[in-house]
């Protein structure tokens, strides 16, 4: 009979020590200093959605034979990358930074597709116009109020 009460009194210890770490408080997160900003489901599903298919485009770009256009595709996949980086911590101004930097790299590839062979032009056509959609999708999932950062 002892035995019973030993392992009811040691069950009610754990409840009671696990217990005393729960925060349902939805501010509890703010007050704690927590960086994390509020991005409903839908459009954290959207933005995993489209930065992993950036991230896709980026490991499987090809090479080509001009070396201008590999020297900005390099350039390119560096932009892309902080792009992705900066949104996922959702530090605005490093992704409004790398944004920048990404239209500037992809103008100057717009610019070079006319000293590439045909075949050429349109793998790079391709692949831009690919990743053009993505971070349009993605400036559009991106929150931008200031009530969804802390």
């Amino acid at each position: 009979m002892a035995k019973p009460k030993c392992y009811y009194f040691l069950l009610f210890f754990i409840i009671s020590c696990s217990a005393e770490k729960i925060n349902l408080s939805p501010t509890g997160d703010t007050l704690l200093g927590n960086n994390s900003a509020y991005v409903p489901l839908e459009g954290q599903k959207n933005l995993v959605l489209y930065s992993s298919e950036i991230t896709n485009l980026i490991s499987s770009f090809p090479k080509f034979r001009n070396d201008a256009v590999n020297l900005e595709v390099k350039n390119l996949k560096s932009h892309l990358r902080d792009y992705v980086d900066a949104m996922k911590n959702f530090n605005q101004f490093e992704t409004a930074k790398s944004y920048a930097r990404f239209e500037r790299s992809y103008k100057k590839l717009q610019k070079l597709r006319k000293f590439l062979n045909k075949d050429e032009d349109e793998v790079l056509n391709r692949y831009l116009v690919r990743i053009k959609i993505n971070m349009n999708h993605l400036q559009t999932n991106l929150p931008k109020d200031s009530l969804s950062l802390p």
